[in-house]
């Protein structure tokens, strides 16, 4: 009997109030429908606020008027780091943390501070680098009394330290990356999936699980195929993704989105794709499942995707 495709999800919490108010919703949520999931935490301060630097990229306005930024994330959010400072989520949350694992949860480290990561690691070095994980990875620690054993980077963003990183702490698996996607959040690429990164002459040992499918806030307020997509339809069109191409997927979510007002649309997601015939899985279960296979091995690679602004982590061409 052939097993059933994986649909993984990879949860990342960003803010306190993510972390305070839609992760519990979303462990309430996957409990009900029995799936396995991975969460993956922001440990340090949220300075959510600072994140308004990014008004100068190309495409940020066009996408916070489609996603409805303040209603999702809160007016208070947006101030942590300006008019408000930031709360230290990792000691102001520790037990609601503790509770996810208790709950039977697979968890891992998204980053120390969310926007500063995201807006700074790419042009940040080895040090600087290295500092923001290890930082992360103490706080980790000390919620959880054990070790982290895996990551998701915010933003998609990294840069080769980071990566390396991975061996030095021994995780084996990680989930930093992107497939490439067109316009309708299809893969563009049958052959993205699991793989090992090039760094140089080396090749790194710890494997990513690239995020293969569209995310709720690139798809909402977008016009595809002459139709917008809106809260009534958006999960029916990722369900036609996942439909035209039954293989493992990997999908990320956000406890700020489909943790608070756009949970109808994770529940109409996990009550389809189980109809579909997909197992939900954590990110460690999809790693046992394909750590003996033969993985590409793909250069770190910088791209942008339809409906997200910048360039982010995606999987380059395999050599």
């Amino acid at each position: 009997m052939l097993s059933k495709p994986f649909l993984t999800l990879k949860i990342d919490v960003d803010t306190y109030r993510g972390t305070r108010e839609g992760m519990g919703n979303l462990v309430r949520m996957l409990a009900a429908h029995q799936a396995k999931a991975t969460f993956l935490f922001s440990l340090g301060p949220d300075h959510t606020g600072w994140a308004l630097r990014r008004a100068l990229r190309p495409g940020f306005f066009s996408k916070v008027s489609r996603t409805s930024v303040v209603e999702h994330y809160g007016l208070k959010t947006l101030m942590y780091g300006t008019l408000l400072p930031g709360p230290d989520i990792g000691k102001l949350c520790a037990a609601q943390l503790r509770a996810v694992r208790d709950a039977g949860f697979e968890c891992g480290i998204h980053t120390w501070d969310h926007t500063l990561w995201q807006d700074n690691v790419a042009k940040r070095n080895a040090a600087w680098t290295i500092n923001m994980m290890r930082k992360a990875a103490n706080r980790y620690e000390q919620v959880f009394g054990a070790k982290p054993h895996t990551h998701g980077a915010a933003g998609w963003q990294m840069n080769v330290s980071a990566f390396v990183e991975h061996d030095t702490a021994g995780y084996r698996f990680a989930s930093d990356g992107r497939a490439m996607l067109d316009a309708r959040g299809a893969m563009v690429h049958a052959t993205n999936g699991p793989h090992r990164v090039r760094n140089g002459n080396t090749i790194l040992q710890c494997v990513q699980l690239p995020t293969t499918l569209p995310t709720l806030d690139e798809l909402l307020g977008c016009e595809i195929d002459g139709k917008l997509i809106t809260t009534s339809n958006v999960a029916a069109h990722i369900l036609s993704l996942t439909a035209d191409n039954p293989r493992d997927h990997v999908y990320t979510l956000h406890a700020e989105l489909e943790g608070q007002k756009l949970a109808p649309i994770f529940e109409q997601l996990l009550a389809g794709w189980k109809a579909q015939g997909y197992q939900f899985a954590a990110m460690g279960d999809y790693y046992e499942k394909i750590k003996n296979t033969d993985l590409p091995v793909c250069p770190v690679t910088w791209d942008e995707l339809p409906g997200r602004s910048g360039r982010l982590i995606v999987q380059g061409k395999a050599a």
